[in-house]
């Protein structure tokens, strides 16, 4: 079995991460392309055009499935993977969990990058998912940048500033951004209020993790021997996970699949 997932950067990590604990035997991809992050202040087109460059290195190794674990991608480049695709290969597009956070009766936020924040995508999620629920966007400019390069100090600042326009109220924290769950405690620490029942944060990558699983028709066996092998594309040509991406636990468990080529 093998899965492939493709993003920007490193939010695809955290939904790596969920598939290896699920599927410890699965063989894994990682398409992305730092190099032209960040995507979110890119075009629709242009944004689909570097979502179908990773797409189509990925598809080149044959996966069984590919997961777009990119919010900003799934917004503008699902449809357009999915024609190419599809339905020789299954592609799973990555959804903020606004209907789960939805579900726990708010009021919520949803932190996502500025490309995302106020789009018709997420404003479609929240009135078909959160209606009469109170929501409020919040806008994270240069977070997932900070996340990218493991910029601590910037990672700070831009956690901050989020905070500091989150309602004092929020029950939840909708991360609409794949990169975000990669500092998701850091997020929960600085939105938390002493007074406050403990804060509850929604990310997107055990659901993708488990749908990919289920569009190829296979269990999960988180027991199984972790026998599969990774391989790192960045910008369409093999290489490794850096310095960056290994300060992240989710990148340093996928450590254990191995590395080599298919």
């Amino acid at each position: 079995m093998k899965i492939a997932l493709m993003d920007s950067g490193n939010g695809l990590l955290a939904a790596a991460a969920a598939v290896h604990r699920l599927r410890p035997d699965a063989d894994l991809v990682l398409s992305s392309d730092p190099g032209s992050m960040p995507w979110g202040p890119r075009t629709p087109q242009d944004v689909t055009e570097r979502a179908l460059g990773c797409a189509r290195a990925a598809a080149a190794l044959r996966p069984d499935a590919l997961i777009i674990a990119c919010n900003t991608a799934s917004v503008h480049a699902l449809e357009a993977v999915r024609d190419e695709l599809e339905p020789g290969l299954p592609v799973i597009g990555t959804v903020p969990a606004i209907k789960p956070a939805a579900a726990g009766g708010g009021p919520f936020a949803i932190w996502a990058t500025p490309a995302t924040t106020g789009s018709p995508y997420q404003r479609g999620l929240i009135r078909d998912f959160a209606a009469g629920v109170e929501v409020t966007e919040v806008a994270c400019p240069g977070l997932a940048d900070a996340i990218q390069w493991a910029d601590d100090a910037a990672i700070d600042a831009a956690i901050a500033s989020a905070a500091a326009r989150t309602p004092r109220d929020v029950r939840a924290v909708v991360l609409g951004c794949t990169h975000y769950e990669l500092v998701a405690e850091r997020i929960r620490a600085a939105v938390q209020r002493p007074a406050g029942p403990p804060l509850v944060l929604h990310g997107s990558a055990g659901a993708v993790a488990a749908q990919a699983l289920r569009r190829i028709g296979a269990d999960p066996a988180p027991d199984a021997e972790p026998a599969g092998r990774l391989t790192v594309l960045l910008g369409g040509r093999e290489g490794a996970l850096d310095a960056a991406s290994l300060s992240y636990p989710e990148a340093r468990s996928l450590t254990t699949v191995g590395a080599g080529r298919p």
